[in-house]
C-alpha cells in the first residue's frame, strides 16, 4: 500500500508541473478571467488544490493548517503560488515516504472544517486527497484546453511506466 502511494505522490508532482508549466505560459488575463469553473478561474483553481492540500497534509503530520474558506486565495501572484506547490509537492513526497504500513492501514482521526471530529483509517484519508488533487487538476486541465486548445497530457501511465520511475524522473 504505501509503493502505491508514492506513486501517487510522485505522480502528483510530475501532473502538477506539467499543469503549471502550462498555466504559467497563460496570458495574465486568461489566467484571472472567471470562467465560471468551481472556484472561478485557473488562478482560484490552483490555490484551492495548494489550500487542500496543506490542510490535509498539516493533518497527517501534525502541523495543523485552518484555512478560512474553500476558495482562500493563498498567494495573489502565479510566481509564488507556483514556489509554494514545488515546496508542497516535494513535502507530500518526504510525508508519504516516511510513512509505514502500520500507520497507512491505522487508525486517523482529525477534526473537520465544521470543527467535528472524524475518525477513518489513514489510507481512506490518503485516498481522499490524492483523489481531490486529481479531481481540480482536471478542471485547471479543461479551462487550459478550452483556453489554449491544448492542454499537457497528464495521464497516469505517461507517468509512472517504470523505466522512467525507476530513472527517478517522476
Amino acid at each position: 500500500m504505501k509503493d502505491q502511494f508514492g506513486r501517487l505522490a510522485y505522480y502528483n508532482k510530475w501532473a502538477n508541473g506539467r499543469i503549471y508549466a502550462a498555466a504559467g505560459a497563460l496570458d495574465h488575463e486568461d489566467y484571472f478571467a472567471d470562467r465560471r469553473a468551481f472556484f472561478k478561474s485557473v488562478h482560484g483553481t490552483l490555490n484551492h488544490i495548494l489550500a487542500i492540500d496543506k490542510l490535509w497534509f498539516g493533518r497527517f503530520t501534525g502541523d495543523l493548517y485552518a484555512i478560512p474558506s474553500m476558495d482562500v486565495i493563498l498567494h495573489d501572484n502565479f510566481k509564488d503560488l507556483h514556489a509554494a506547490r514545488i515546496a508542497l509537492d516535494d513535502h507530500i513526497i518526504d510525508v508519504v515516504d516516511a510513512m509505514d504500513e502500520a500507520s497507512i492501514k491505522g487508525v486517523f482521526r482529525w477534526i473537520t472544517t465544521e470543527g467535528q471530529p472524524y475518525t477513518s483509517t489513514l489510507d481512506r484519508a490518503l485516498t481522499q486527497i490524492f483523489n481531490h488533487q486529481t479531481h481540480h487538476r482536471g478542471q485547471v486541465h479543461t479551462l487550459l484546453s478550452q483556453l489554449t486548445g491544448d492542454a499537457p497530457p497528464i495521464d497516469f501511465f505517461l507517468c509512472m511506466n517504470d523505466d522512467f520511475h525507476e530513472k527517478g524522473q517522476a
